[in-house]
């Protein structure tokens, strides 16, 4: 039946795959700590805090 056959992986397209969402992930969670870790102040600092805020 065409469509049914199961593509044989070329290892070096497994590792480019492999490294690519590796990178995904290290930079999702890498800009998710930056967030946490300096976004209030970065925020405060730019808006320039509570009192602005009325």
């Amino acid at each position: 039946m065409a469509g049914l056959e199961i593509p044989t992986w070329d290892p070096q397209t497994a590792m480019l795959i492999g490294a690519i969402l590796l990178e995904a992930f290290v930079l999702y969670a890498g800009y998710g700590g930056l967030e946490r870790l300096v976004g209030s102040y970065l925020i405060d600092l730019l808006v320039g805090g509570e009192s602005s805020a009325q």
